[in-house]
């Protein structure tokens, strides 16, 4: 759970009230890519039905993807990359058409970089139930209008099932490295434990193996300041004249507050004031409100209010022993060279979480019993800030004998 853009991600500031400006107006009902939008680099494997673990059903799964790179002969150089939360398919590259942002790991993934693209080929999925031309609740369903409300519940394990269709599509028997962080950590784990003959190699990042009664007492605050936005209609919103701006917006400022650490949002704001207008009964704000509205007030222009409760959904689903046994002996089957990486200051997923997973999985980097630790000011969007420790770990990982 993320910022997930490189503008969003970079080390909080103060949002001049000329930058304030520009989100002016009313967003629009869905920040979702939508059919005849650009394509910009999409490409879309046709999956097939979906029957999910809780016995709802989609008749057809549609993933957007993209790859950087280029496949080898043998396609033995794929790289499968999984995105968090609010992410999607455009892991590198500028912004552009079909893109409004740019890329969300462009200091990780690219030529000369950490998965070098003069190498690997990275294929990056939007995941189903995203925003981002994936099937998910702003696609249309068989009775020609958006699934809404009826979209199904899906967990992480459906999420990577479909997935399976896209590999054999590119003709991909094993992927040299399975990689993601946060909610993309979750898929990269799960994809390892279904599918271990696929996986040459495992990056877990800033992840857990299980969603904690913390991190689902995070969730629940955020789905209910979408589901009461009197214009969420149930989820039934797409043909109305404003959607659930005001409830998904603020659902995202309360997940930047667990996304960031407060050691940097104290050192960054203090208590000064946005403008000269006092906060103190004279209608001002502090800075720091004027920066999380900024950002919940962006983060409406791009994404949907559904998704975000399907993919928030999902994480809350995420547990590796359900139906499967112990902790010990689930993590315990792993067999790929595996990267467990953490972020000091993380306080949405501790590092006790990142410890938990090295503890269990025997193929753990090192041989080493604990995680791999990288230091930073800036919590858990440190994955996405700290390009260069992140990436030498990355590539210690992709450097390892499979």
């Amino acid at each position: 759970m993320d910022w997930q853009l490189p503008s969003d991600s970079v080390p909080t500031a103060f949002v001049p009230e000329a930058v304030q400006a520009s989100l002016r107006g009313t967003p629009p009902v869905t920040g979702a890519w939508r059919d005849g939008d650009h394509l910009g680099n999409r490409k879309f494997c046709q999956a097939g039905p979906l029957e999910t673990e809780t016995g709802g059903s989609l008749p057809h799964v549609r993933i957007a993807y993209e790859v950087f790179g280029e496949l080898n002969d043998d396609r033995s150089n794929a790289v499968l990359v999984f995105h968090a939360l609010t992410g999607d398919s455009h892991v590198t590259g500028p912004a552009g058409a079909g893109h409004d942002t740019g890329g969300w790991w462009s200091g990780i993934v690219g030529s000369g970089l950490a998965i070098d693209t003069d190498h690997y080929a990275v294929i990056v999925p939007n995941i189903l139930g995203g925003c981002q031309g994936s099937t998910g609740p702003s696609s249309v369903s068989p009775k020609g209008r958006e699934w809404g409300s009826s979209f199904p519940y899906v967990t992480i394990r459906d999420q990577i099932r479909p997935l399976q269709a896209l590999r054999q599509e590119l003709g991909i028997e094993r992927f040299a490295a399975v990689i993601g962080g946060s909610m993309g950590g979750m898929h990269a784990l799960e994809w390892a434990l279904e599918y271990p003959e696929q996986t040459a190699r495992l990056g877990l990042i800033a992840t857990t193996a299980v969603t904690s009664a913390d991190q689902l007492g995070v969730n629940s605050v955020q789905i209910e300041a979408i589901t009461s936005d009197p214009a969420f209609y149930g989820g039934d919103y797409y043909d109305e004249d404003g959607g659930p701006y005001r409830g998904l917006a603020l659902a995202r400022r309360m997940a930047l507050l667990n996304y960031r650490s407060p050691t940097e949002l104290n050192e960054r704001f203090h208590r000064s004031w946005q403008g000269k207008k006092s906060p103190l009964g004279d209608d001002g704000r502090f800075a720091v409100e004027s920066y999380l509205d900024f950002h919940g007030n962006k983060f409406t222009r791009r994404f949907d209010a559904n998704s975000y409760l399907v993919l928030v959904d999902a994480m809350n689903s995420h547990d590796v022993t359900r139906d499967r046994g112990e902790l010990s002996g689930v993590l315990g089957g792993i067999t790929a060279p595996t990267l467990v990486l953490g972020i000091d200051s993380d306080r949405l997923f501790p590092l006790e979480q990142q410890h938990e997973l090295a503890q269990h999985i025997p193929t753990v980097l090192d041989g080493a019993n604990h995680a791999t630790v990288v230091s930073s000011p800036f919590g858990h969007d440190g994955f996405l800030i700290e390009a260069e420790a992140v990436g030498e770990e990355i590539r210690r990982l992709l450097d390892h004998p499979a």
